[in-house]
Parts: C-alpha cells; structure tokens; sequence
C-alpha cells in the first residue's frame, strides 16, 4: 500500500517527523525563555502537545539525550556566560539559572564544565591575559612535536571559517566536564589524538573565530560537529573518523565544556611534554 502524500508534497511520515521536531524546538525555546524556573517532563509535554512517556522518547531521538539533562544544561551554558560576561556573584548566578540550591549549583557545575564556577571565573581572566595576541599564540601551535596516536580522521567545515579548531574525546554524547584526550588544528584537515585507552567514545570538534589582535573567546563557537560511538579496541580503532563541522540548531545540546580553556591547557601540556623529553 501507497503512503499517502499531503498537499505539501510530504509523505505522511515525513510530516510526522517534521511535526516531532518543530514540537521539540518548541519545547527548546521554552526552557531558554523559563531557565530560572520550574519546568516538568509534564510541562514539558503540554508544550509539545504529546503525552509524557512519547515525549521523552522523542526528544531523546532528537537532540541525543533526555530533556531533563538538555535543560540542565541550558542552565549551566547561561551561568557561563553570566560568570564570563558579568560582575554577579557566584550564589547570584545560582538563582539566576534556576537553582535553589547554592551546594547542588557549585557541585553540578563542577561536574559537567570541568572546574568550579569561580575558577572558571579566574581560569577566564587568566587565559584572557594570556591570549592577547592570537598571531603569537598560533605560533606556538606550529611547534607542537607530533605524537603516537590510535585515533586519527579528518575535520572539514560546512563554510570557510578564521580560527583554530578544537576536537575533544569525551565518554558521553554530550561534550563536558574534561575530555578523555583532546588535540587543536589552526586549518581544517587530517588531525591526530594523543593515544587513548580502549573503550566506547563520543568525538567532538569546535571551531573558534578570533578578531585581528585576540580571540573572540566569549562567544560560542560558530561551526561544530560530532561523531560516536567510537569503539577503540585491541589498541585502535578500525578506520579514520572524519567530522564535518556546521552551525548550531537549536536542537543541538549545549556545549558545556570551557574550550578556550580547554585550548590553552592543550598548548600547556603539550609543551611541557615536550620540555621533559628533552631533559632525558
């Protein structure tokens, strides 16, 4: 039997998915217009227009995780950017971001960002300071001795881009807390991670812009991309995985992780990597 097609030209599946999605950027918008306060999986549900139990399958379809930690981390994106772009206190950002609980906020960011909120707020000023000029930051890049690795692809961009990108190899289908092991390009191309152990990963890459004297570190990054699972097992794993970065959607998780920082402690790493070798 024939699918049914719509006026629109749909198929009547198609319109199914479509209808899915535009119900799950709805949902979206609504936890970006409401972080600061409660929001359900029933609320959330109303919203969408679907019952509860279909809802969360749906969502968790969509975006790759469930709506409950898709909201979670809405909320810890904006107390980044809050730390990052204001004088409010640290317990000030809590409320703001639609926590209660001053313990639970501290505890939650650390866990997924990678460091506490007000060492987040200092790592920013320092790399900020240490980052003034990007020509002699990017120089330092080029010096990076080559290493071993079990994983290597390639990273293209879905447009031209000004910047250094950023891949990172995390557990988890959403990027935070620390990765696993992390690498920088200056160019898209052919990349290389420092070796990992075996197990089940999730890559993500992230481009990063800078203006003519200093990176533009306090805005998200303007193309990403993401790969996994990637099975690394008897030491390697079995071909090349490329990434192709494009913008942002909505329905896209937030990315938690501090990159910038993340950049800079690579750099530091890598060198002082480097400086052992050398004494030997």
């Amino acid at each position: 039997m024939q699918t049914a097609r719509l006026p629109s030209g749909l198929t009547y599946r198609d319109s199914v998915t479509l209808s899915r999605h535009q119900a799950v950027e709805r949902v979206i918008q609504a936890m970006h217009n409401h972080l600061d306060e409660p929001l359900s999986l029933r609320d959330m549900a109303e919203i969408a227009q679907i019952s509860p139990y279909h809802f969360n399958r749906v969502f968790h379809q969509t975006t790759g995780i469930p709506p409950s930690q898709f909201l979670y981390a809405l909320r810890m994106e904006a107390a980044k950017q809050l730390l990052l772009t204001t004088q409010l206190s640290v317990t000030d950002v809590c409320y703001e971001t639609g926590y209660n609980s001053l313990g639970t906020f501290v505890s939650r960011f650390t866990r997924l960002v990678g460091l506490s909120p007000s060492r987040f707020r200092q790592l920013a000023e320092h790399t900020l300071s240490c980052m003034e000029r990007s020509s002699e930051y990017l120089a330092r890049l080029s010096h990076i001795a080559p290493f071993n690795s079990n994983l290597a692809g390639r990273i293209s961009t879905s447009e031209p881009f000004t910047g250094v990108i950023v891949v990172g190899l995390f557990p988890t289908s959403i990027p935070q807390s620390k990765p696993i092991s992390c690498t920088v390009l200056t160019i898209p191309g052919s990349y290389r991670m420092p070796p990992v152990p075996e197990g089940q990963y999730y890559l993500f890459a992230a481009a990063l812009t800078w203006f003519e004297t200093s990176f533009n570190l306090l805005q998200e990054p303007v193309l990403h991309g993401s790969v996994g699972p990637v099975v690394i097992r008897d030491g390697h794993v079995c071909e090349h995985v490329d990434v192709m970065l494009r913008p942002k959607s909505l329905t896209d998780p937030p990315i938690l992780i501090a990159l910038p920082f993340l950049l800079s402690q690579h750099l530091n790493d890598r060198f002082e990597k480097i400086a052992s070798s050398k004494k030997r």
